[in-house]
């Protein structure tokens, strides 16, 4: 006989009342539900708060008001790690990962230490053999089904009591979608994790769970068995649109007597883009909902003149096509033409004006018709996802899958003189992520407001040119028309100046090779003594280790404009793992494993992690060894653990390059602080950092680590990296 006084297991997951807010819109209205135990799926159209309430319920959004438990600890206040913690998994939308670190990686730095874990990378390499066979590819070399393994890899490598999944399948192919559905049934059969499911395919949300959510603006309509939803066709058409403008959500009562195929002929109409254009030649577009996954012929919406990947396909690798094809004489106009027309057609018309060629770019999320020469909808077909992942109801979630569409889009494009946008926040965010998958060289020319504010999200490390708006991107006046037409003018002269491809290989032919070299305050001695003595033969092109100096010499590596690397000042990497103001991104050495140039590197710096002024350096840092290097930067010493975390970062992407590469280690220090009777001085930090660099590096007769018995700014030093920069040079020309 069962204990009637034993304790009721507590919920998984139990959601009381959440209120959450973007600035003053209601986005979760009192959502409320409970997940006992298995799967759970929760279902709705674009913009009814799914994803909000994901990332409520991870501590990625702050809630208003209201209770989240997580087996009945109250976690509605807590930060994400110490929800992590509390033993909840993530799979977020669009996978996030990185695209440098490869897919053994990802799972290694994922996996948890304990022996005794149910989830481990061999598990998961049995569970997917696709990554086993791609282990050693990076994160943006996978096709959109296995960075969705990989990320669903990465979440259970935590070993979560509740995996929170945002819309899994999303952009995958059938059968990939079949091998995720798969994994859900096995895991809610196991019983060890309970599982939450945000998923816009129906057949997968109750096919999965034996419980669906369906929300409805903000809130939780209803809760009910999967099998009854999937068979309701009615009540799918009534709450989720399936089959149905988005914005009809009338009872079936109110529909009348239609047939099925009247109904999807009222939901879309050809738009043409005139009255004599070629039928050949128009686009399809809903005549007055924006598309969604839900609307069925939103699904058949395609640009006869689009270029969509298939779902499957690897991402378009940036910098593809060789420079010299990208340079042209046509200029594009690219912006939001639903709300800045007005603005971006006075560009037009005066580039025309001047002799220049124009094409004009739309990158409207409203799903207006549009009349440019390239439109919304095709560009928002170069989304991994399709047009779905485009046009939704969410406006962040709209301008970032536009953004990453227009990114995709213009690294494909051929002969572009240059691009000229004007807009707010949000159409410079769109227009600037496709500038910066451009070459050094092409003329960029943004006009904004936000050009008076923090440009780095905009500008990132490419040459970008900026023309403050002063008066908001708002209609023709006295102010806008004069900017608007020296910005005009100033990428009219731009273009006008390209070299011709034949004027190009010729100044490049008789140019010195450019070779990039990163630099610091306390190494600049030893990059100035590698510089005197290379400069005859070579295009010294010294960039400030400062996180964005960084990142411009990767982009120029990658770009073709470089020949080699010397990577003397790998400082970002410290801030990077420490919390610096200087840090790098997780793309640092990309160029040398991309494109397999001659790399010559050190870890110039790595001593210190920078802040800006000292009142300005979080308080958890208290007591550490500080120098006030000026009143606006504070160097920080960095300790055993961040040294040997640093090292054996470094090491695990130098055996990714597949070039030559020589790695030096300065014994008697890294910087001008590092070295005896300096501040910063500590033998035993180094030592951290040396060994493990060298445990984690695969030497070969291409790579190697050179240890040189000096100080970084000694001129034994910067001899021996000239020394080894000839040698390696010599190297890549004997096999090229």
């Amino acid at each position: 006989m069962a204990d009637k006084t034993a304790p009721m297991a507590k919920a998984a997951l139990s959601v009381d009342n959440l209120h959450v807010y973007y600035g003053e819109a209601h986005v979760l209205q009192g959502v409320s539900l409970e997940l006992q135990s298995g799967i759970m799926s929760v279902v709705g159209r674009n913009g009814m708060g799914k994803t909000t309430l994901c990332n409520a319920i991870v501590g990625l959004k702050r809630i208003r008001s209201g209770s989240m438990r997580v087996f009945g600890r109250e976690v509605s206040k807590l930060e994400p790690h110490v929800i992590h913690r509390a033993g909840v998994g993530y799979v977020p939308q669009g996978r996030r990962l990185w695209p440098s670190l490869s897919v053994d990686e990802h799972l290694r730095l994922a996996a948890s230490p304990d022996p005794e874990a149910t989830w481990t990378v061999e598990r998961l390499y049995q569970t997917f053999p696709r990554l086993h066979e791609r282990r050693n590819n990076g994160g943006s070399q996978l096709s959109g089904g296995e960075q969705q393994m990989l990320a669903i890899s990465r979440a259970l490598l935590s070993n979560p009591r509740l995996l929170v999944m945002d819309e899994p399948t999303e952009g995958l192919a059938p059968v990939i979608v079949d091998q995720v559905e798969a994994m859900l049934v096995q895991l809610g059969r196991e019983g060890d994790m309970s599982v939450l499911v945000i998923e816009q395919n129906i057949g997968v949300a109750t096919s999965v769970s034996d419980k669906v959510a369906i929300m409805v603006n903000g809130r939780v309509n209803r809760i009910m068995d999967a099998d009854t939803l999937a068979g309701d066709r009615d009540l799918q058409q009534r709450l989720l649109g399936v089959g149905r403008h988005e914005d009809d959500i009338a009872p079936p009562e109110e529909i009348g007597e239609v047939s099925q195929e009247a109904l999807m002929a009222e939901v879309y109409a050809v738009q043409r883009d005139g009255a004599n254009s070629d039928a050949s030649r128009g686009n399809l577009q809903l005549a007055n909902v924006l598309p969604n996954r839900w609307s069925l012929p939103a699904n058949q919406l395609r640009s006869d003149t689009g270029r969509r990947p298939e779902a499957e396909a690897p991402a378009t690798r940036i910098f593809a096509i060789p420079f010299s094809e990208r340079i042209g004489k046509t200029a594009l106009v690219v912006g939001t033409f639903d709300t800045k027309g007005p603005e971006l057609n006075f560009i037009r018309d005066k580039l025309k004006a001047l002799g220049i060629p124009v094409k004009t770019v739309d990158l409207s999320t409203s799903g207006k018709p549009s009349r440019c020469d390239v439109t919304p909808m095709q560009v928002a077909s170069m989304h991994t996802g399709g047009t779905n992942a485009v046009f939704s109801h969410d406006r962040g979630q709209a301008v970032s899958a536009m953004a990453e569409a227009f990114a995709r889009w213009m690294a494909q494009e051929r002969q572009i003189g240059g691009v000229i946008s004007a807009g707010g926040s949000g159409g410079t965010t769109l227009a600037t992520a496709g500038m910066r998958t451009l070459p050094v060289g092409i003329p960029k020319v943004m006009v904004s407001t936000v050009a008076a504010s923090d440009t780095r999200p905009y500008v990132g490390a490419t040459d970008i040119n900026m023309f403050h708006s002063v008066a908001d991107v708002q209609g023709l006046n006295s102010i806008t028309e004069q900017v608007l037409a020296n910005a005009t003018h100033a990428i009219a002269g731009m273009i006008a100046q390209l070299p011709s491809p034949t004027e190009r290989a010729a100044k490049l032919a008789a140019a010195r090779p450019a070779i990039g070299l990163t630099m610091f305050g306390l190494t600049t001695p030893c990059v100035q003594a590698v510089t005197r003595q290379l400069e005859a033969d070579y295009d010294c092109l010294v960039f400030h280790a400062t996180g964005t100096g960084g990142r411009a010499m990767e982009a120029l590596g990658t770009s073709g404009l470089l020949t080699a690397m010397i990577d003397i000042t790998t400082t970002e990497i410290a801030d990077m793992i420490v919390g610096g103001v200087f840090a790098a991104d997780e793309n640092r050495f990309g160029a040398a494993i991309e494109t397999g140039l001659p790399y010559v590197g050190s870890l110039g710096a790595l001593d210190m992690v920078n802040f800006g002024a000292r009142n300005s350096v979080p308080a958890k840092f208290d007591g550490r060894n500080f120098v006030i290097h000026n009143p606006t930067v504070t160097l920080m010493r960095t300790t055993i653990d961040e040294n040997r975390t640093a090292g054996e970062w470094i090491g695990n992407r130098l055996n990714q390059m597949e070039g030559p590469v020589r790695f030096l280690i300065p014994e008697e220090g890294v910087s001008g602080l590092d070295k005896a009777g300096e501040a910063f001085h500590d033998p035993q930090a180094d030592k951290a950092l040396f060994d493990a660099l060298e445990q984690t590096v695969r030497l070969s007769a291409r790579r190697q680590i050179i240890r040189v018995k000096a100080n970084i700014n000694d001129e034994a030093f910067s001899n021996a990296v000239v020394a080894n920069f000839r040698s390696i040079s010599q190297l890549h020309k004997r096999s090229a």
